[in-house]
């Protein structure tokens, strides 16, 4: 198993860690860690005891995976989790916190990219593909899906939920859910339209895309879905919508006003 780890990191009992792992100088890796193969974790980065994490992420300097719940009820002793998939990237001075709740999770899936500062709170969920930008702050319990970019200081209310493929503008408060596929922006957020270009990059053209188009302005005129041609982005919205929001809906933009 070929390791390289720099003679000041610390690395706790009982870690374990896959082949091929690259650890910095100063770097903490906590007894009871879990790392894939082909991890790296950089100067000064913290990974604590009660993290697992697939192949493939990159810790920069500073990042913090596995810290306390920002709950000022939440007890130390509390068994909870923060679990990663594979081939992650977390920035400089990025942060994802375990869960509040006795072997609750937090979690992190496959392929994501986080940039510099951004924070996933306590039992958030965060899907594939998804790209938080510079200073993106999520409360607790947020629901983020797959192929979601959330753009420069952006900050979303506890229990929001993110819809898969939106894009969210920079410096967009979002506290109510978005709707998958769309792009929200504005003060206060509004969805202006479809995620053209991220639909278009994920292959979805054609009359799958016209479908999504004609229910995107179904949604905004508060009519039924039903009616519609069944794709797969549609089965998805329908099913998305089908959950009960804890937070409501963020509404439209009036392009008529």
């Amino acid at each position: 198993m070929a390791q390289n780890i720099h003679p000041t990191a610390y690395i706790g009992q009982d870690v374990i860690l896959g082949e091929n792992i690259i650890v910095g100088p100063f770097a903490v890796i906590e007894s009871g860690a879990e790392l894939g193969a082909n991890c790296q974790v950089g100067a000064h980065a913290v990974v604590h005891s009660q993290v697992k994490m697939g192949d493939g992420n990159i810790l920069h300097p500073h990042a913090v995976l596995g810290g306390l719940p920002q709950d000022t009820g939440f007890k130390a002793e509390t068994v909870s989790w923060l679990f990663c998939g594979d081939n992650n990237v977390f920035r400089e001075g990025f942060t994802a916190h375990r869960a509040t709740k006795e072997h609750g999770e937090t979690r992190i899936g496959s392929g994501c990219y986080f940039m510099n500062n951004s924070h996933v709170a306590h039992d958030c969920s965060i899907g594939n593909k998804t790209i938080f930008a510079n200073n993106v702050a999520i409360g607790g319990h947020v629901e983020v899906g797959n192929n979601v970019f959330m753009g420069g200081a952006v900050v979303a209310h506890q229990f929001c939920r993110i819809g898969s493929f939106a894009i969210v503008q920079g410096t967009t408060g979002l506290n109510m859910d978005v709707i998958p596929f769309m792009l929200i922006g504005g003060r206060p957020a509004k969805h202006y339209r479809l995620n053209t270009v991220g639909l278009k990059r994920a292959g979805i053209t054609g009359e799958r895309y016209n479908v999504l188009s004609v229910a995107f302005r179904r949604l905004k005129n508060r009519q039924s879905l039903d009616a519609l041609e069944e794709t797969p982005e549609l089965k998805q919205l329908k099913d998305w919508l089908s959950v009960k929001s804890k937070r409501g809906l963020h509404g439209f933009v009036d392009i008529s006003s």
